[in-house]
């Protein structure tokens, strides 16, 4: 690959990441939606949107990757799939423990604008809890749900961030490197909240009744996905792995709703408290500007060639 900026490759990938995607959405809503969608396991309420966005709408950019391969036939050096842990066994750990504390800083930070929304007795959660546990402490339930989150979230999510992340950062963002390292993280940021709009426009994360639906729905989406793209690629650029960046989103997804459990009422989706939100993004928005504007924050570009992976 070299320092080559392939410009037709990264088109390819973009047209297929976004193709495989948007027809599986077209699916989606042709079929109820994600509000009336069919229910295919009755004992887990599971349904037929849940199951299509989780496996082939989560797998596109990876199947991207791997078909632009094919296509071009430019080989599979450079897959950024080592996981070169014993020199960034630190960057393992860091996206593990700093995404919990994005999460839990962007929630703090909107129940402090919006403590009226606040709810220290936790009454949702006694309201969700089956019967024979309704007396259980839900500080408790709080403390299991962060935990479950940061360790089984994880071996759960996995498989299913990797779909993501083996194309956004393995790919998409190597091939933007030659234009300088800070914008190729906008661009591709920037690319993955828009792959994200057909899911927001059926009401994924921020929901159908806000102010502004749905264009401010998308542009938060994008917002979030800069500052997330900031946080992933620099634990892949310094650990020249993708896993790291794998497992931060795992967390990410099996975390980022807890802040709602603490919510008196219907909370603005659009703001916060999830991560999603524009309050709710806070730390990834600070994290993001000390990325782009501290030279020092990610490392030179010549350390980020390797082959065969």
């Amino acid at each position: 690959m070299g320092n080559k900026f392939e410009n037709h490759h990264i088109w390819i990938f973009i047209l297929l990441a976004y193709v495989i995607a948007w027809l599986t959405a077209l699916i989606i809503t042709l079929t109820g939606g994600i509000a009336n969608s069919q229910i295919i396991v009755s004992g887990l309420r599971l349904n037929l949107a849940t199951v299509l966005i989780a496996t082939v709408y989560m797998s596109a950019p990876a199947l991207a990757n791997i078909l632009t391969r094919i296509i071009t036939r430019e080989g599979w050096d450079n897959t950024w799939l080592r996981p070169h842990f014993r020199s960034g066994w630190r960057y393992w750990l860091a996206t593990w423990l700093l995404v919990p504390l994005f999460i839990w800083g962007g929630a703090i930070a909107y129940y402090c604008l919006f403590p009226a929304q606040f709810d220290p007795s936790l009454a949702r959660i006694r309201q969700i809890l089956p019967t024979g546990v309704a007396t259980l402490n839900p500080w408790k339930i709080v403390v299991l749900q962060a935990l479950q989150g940061m360790f089984l979230g994880v071996l759960i999510n996995t498989p299913f961030t990797f779909g993501e992340e083996f194309g956004w950062r393995a790919y998409l963002l190597q091939k933007l490197l030659p234009i300088g390292t800070r914008r190729a993280i906008l661009i591709s940021g920037t690319v993955v909240g828009i792959w994200h709009w057909p899911v927001i426009l059926m009401g994924h994360n921020y929901g159908l009744n806000y102010a502004g639906f749905p264009v401010l729905g998308m542009l938060a989406m994008v917002w979030f996905c800069i500052g997330l793209s900031c946080f992933l690629s620099w634990v892949v650029l310094r650990s020249r792995s993708i896993w790291p960046a794998v497992i931060g989103h795992a967390v990410l997804n099996g975390l980022g709703g807890i802040g709602i459990l603490f919510a008196v009422e219907e909370t603005k989706p659009l703001l916060g408290p999830s991560p999603a939100g524009i309050i709710g993004s806070l730390a990834f928005t600070i994290f993001a500007v000390w990325v782009l504007f501290d030279q020092r924050a990610l490392p030179s570009q010549m350390n980020y060639q390797e082959k065969r992976g």
